[in-house]
């Protein structure tokens, strides 16, 4: 299941993933707001906390999000799973924007940071 994080600034798509995601979840929550925020911004922040071991289509998603282009300013993945943690860390210098990955412990770190103005 994926559901929105309120909160968050206006140019900022907060997105939780928990338990099995499907291709149907993603089409109805994450890519509306990711197409909602970039109707009245340029440029936007992804806010992504996964805690699922096998995220299924979020884990698409996620690379489908990352790959280059010119909207993502910031990226925060926040997740205890070692292969996506890796994974995102691998590819991070295909990435336009800044991109950081946070442990779930560290979660409001990673909120803070994606919400921090930019300099």
């Amino acid at each position: 299941m994926i559901s929105l994080i309120e909160g968050l600034p206006d140019d900022v798509v907060g997105i939780l993933a928990t338990g099995k995601v499907t291709r149907n979840d993603c089409d109805r929550v994450l890519v509306p707001a990711v197409q909602e925020t970039l109707s009245r911004h340029d440029k936007i922040r992804l806010y992504y906390e996964l805690s699922s071991r096998f995220p299924g289509a979020a884990w698409d998603d996620l690379q489908t999000a990352i790959e280059p282009s010119p909207q993502w300013a910031r990226i925060a993945v926040v997740t205890d799973v070692g292969w996506i943690r890796h994974t995102v860390n691998a590819l991070r210098f295909l990435i336009p924007g800044d991109i950081r990955v946070f442990a779930t412990v560290r979660a409001q770190e990673g909120r803070d940071w994606i919400a921090a103005d930019q300099q």
